[in-house]
């Protein structure tokens, strides 16, 4: 039996989609190699397949790499990907994989491109919905929550009984060790600042939490907003310039980042639409209360363990962390909700019901 990983994830800017499938392809490594996986695949060939441009950067034991082909991006997927990986069962982790492939399992994070259309150009959005809906006829399909499960349910007219739930989880930044000399360089003090960590996509919703913190008017307590460029259709009527309210941080590195989650007041994820909510787990990893918005998947993620706003409503957010100044310090009861929710979910539980979906599939060509 041969399984085939794709790798193209490998040679893509680093996103949550992409640190999903860095760890769930390590997780999955070291349970074979500790023999903890069903017997036909702990037999099988395990090979992940990455472009010429991919970064070969995992440290695997049990499961092979190499590059292959000559193309990039989508063409390398649907030609050179899916020749490498004839014969075999594939396993595609982040969103996009070769539509003809017979025998495919692919990880679709959300319905976005279905749901929310206005936050993608025409291009994108065409050519993602033309996908999720091809490998929505020949792939066998999971995703990352039980939203997402529902949202691509209804998008793809599936069962959602026949999408699996495969979650994130937060320990990469647990095993992080903080750079706490980020906090001198940006000029802030410890547990006086809020924090925001997310691109510039639409979705993320950043203009808002920039109102709300200028709202708030409290220059003791900026807003530190890490992540990519920054968006001018977004901050059209707002400056992207830091100022007194919001520092601009930019992108920074995960020891710079775990530093921020460490020493924050509260993190604030503004999000409008998400197929799971990843930052909110790694800010309660280090203890950092969570102020995040009402959408279905975020609130999923996080359970009782955050403060909710509404993420239309600037005013709400703002009120949220007047009350979070105020609280002062993460209580024992909120740091116990927030252990309880980062128990719920960890690479290798997510590895472990991968290998039990890919046992469960049809075998393989040998």
């Amino acid at each position: 039996m041969k399984i085939f990983i794709n790798g193209r994830f490998l040679s893509q800017p680093l996103t949550g989609v992409q640190r999903y499938a860095a760890e769930i392809v390590t997780a999955i490594d070291q349970l074979l190699a500790a023999g903890r996986a069903p017997e036909q695949l702990l037999r099988a060939e395990w090979e992940l397949v990455a472009p010429p441009d991919a970064e070969l950067s995992l440290s695997l034991d049990r499961i092979a790499t190499r590059r292959t082909g000559r193309r990039h991006g989508h063409l390398w997927d649907q030609l050179d990907l899916m020749r490498a990986a004839s014969g075999g069962m594939l396993i595609s982790l982040a969103n996009a994989g070769p539509v003809l492939h017979p025998d495919h399992l692919a990880v679709l994070h959300d319905a976005q491109v279905f749901r929310r259309p206005e936050f993608f150009g025409w291009t994108y959005r065409t050519l993602h919905r033309s996908l999720g809906r091809l490998l929505a006829r020949r792939a066998t399909i999971a995703t990352v929550s039980n939203f997402s499960r529902n949202e691509l349910a209804s998008a793809l007219h599936l069962s959602p009984m026949n999408i699996a739930v495969i979650p994130n989880s937060a320990e990469h930044f647990a095993r992080t060790v903080p750079d706490f000399g980020t906090l001198d360089r940006l000029g802030i003090a410890p547990h006086r600042y809020f924090l925001l960590v997310g691109s510039m996509a639409r979705n993320k919703n950043v203009a808002l939490a920039v109102q709300a913190a200028r709202d708030l008017a409290r220059p003791d307590f900026p807003t530190v907003v890490v992540g990519g460029g920054h968006n001018q259709k977004i901050f059209a009527q707002n400056p992207v310039t830091s100022d007194q309210s919001v520092i601009f941080a930019g992108r920074l590195r995960d020891e710079e980042i775990a530093a921020l989650y460490a020493r924050a007041t509260a993190f604030v994820f503004p999000s409008l639409y998400e197929g799971f909510g990843v930052p909110p787990l790694e800010a309660m990893a280090f203890g950092c209360p969570v102020i995040a918005s009402t959408a279905e998947a975020v609130k999923e993620t996080c359970g009782d363990a955050a403060v909710y706003f509404d993420p239309s409503d600037a005013d709400a957010l703002r009120r949220c962390m007047v009350t979070r100044i105020e609280a002062g310090p993460i209580s024992s009861d909120e740091r116990l909700r927030q252990n309880a929710r980062l128990a719920t979910y960890s690479w290798r539980k997510s590895a472990e019901a991968m290998l039990h979906l890919i046992a469960a599939t049809k075998t393989p060509t040998s």
